[in-house]
Parts: structure tokens; C-alpha cells; sequence
């Protein structure tokens, strides 16, 4: 069991991403969690997704950051918290942050992907339901 917990900002961000999901990232948070993480994004409008795909941070108008059927964002970006910061050119942390997800979800017996482990294009804090 950790000490962490999420602060106000994430709290925010968790706003209509799907429970499965929140359950998830918050049993890593307190349970698995080697490292304090912050939650980068939740849900987002397809104005803003339309905004990423042009500027190159993300490549599909199909994000499951979108509302799904549900009404929930079916993904999150999350991140480490080191030192009071996001270590974004760490890729080791955000491996590591992975394999504390997949622990609580295995636990949970809820099946995620990482966007660390596509092919093509490298996604450290995404994380989505399948």
C-alpha cells in the first residue's frame, strides 16, 4: 500500500472517464504504485481532438479519449509525478508506471492497452479499455 492519492487537478481530469478505468488507475495509485502519478487528460471534444491531430500530438479523429456510446472518455493519459515533475523524456518511468497499471488491472481482471507498446507510434502516459 502507497501514500499517494490523487490531487485536485487529477480529480478534475477524472471527470467522465469510464469507472473501470478510474478504478484501475487508482488502486495503481494506491496500491502498486512505485511512484506518485498525475493524470495529464480524461475526457476530451472532438474540437480538441481535431486540434491535436494538427499539431501532430495525436493521429486519429477516432480517440477513445472521446465520449464513447457510454458517454465516458474509454482512455486516459496519466503520468509519473518525480521530483515535482512530469519526466517526459524518462521512458524507463513510464514503463515502469505500465506495469503497475497492468497489476492493478490484472487484479481488477480488467484488460487495458498500454499506447507504450503500439507498433508505431509510442504513447507512454495513454492507457485505454478494450
Amino acid at each position: 500500500m502507497t501514500s499517494y492519492h490523487w490531487g485536485n487537478r487529477s480529480l478534475q481530469r477524472l471527470k467522465l472517464v469510464h469507472p473501470h478505468l478510474i478504478t484501475v488507475v487508482t488502486l495503481t495509485l494506491r496500491q502498486f504504485a512505485r511512484a506518485d502519478m498525475t493524470v495529464v487528460e480524461g475526457i476530451r471534444d472532438m474540437a480538441t481532438q481535431k486540434r491535436y491531430v494538427q499539431q501532430g500530438v495525436s493521429w486519429t479523429l477516432n480517440s477513445k479519449h472521446l465520449p464513447q456510446h457510454d458517454g465516458y472518455s474509454h482512455a486516459i493519459d496519466i503520468a509519473p509525478w518525480i521530483d515535482g515533475r512530469i519526466p517526459w523524456e524518462d521512458h524507463e518511468a513510464f514503463k515502469a508506471m505500465s506495469e503497475d497499471v497492468f497489476k492493478a488491472a490484472y487484479h481488477l481482471g480488467y484488460v487495458i492497452t498500454w499506447g507504450g507498446n503500439w507498433p508505431n507510434r509510442k504513447d507512454g502516459p495513454h492507457f485505454q479499455l478494450d
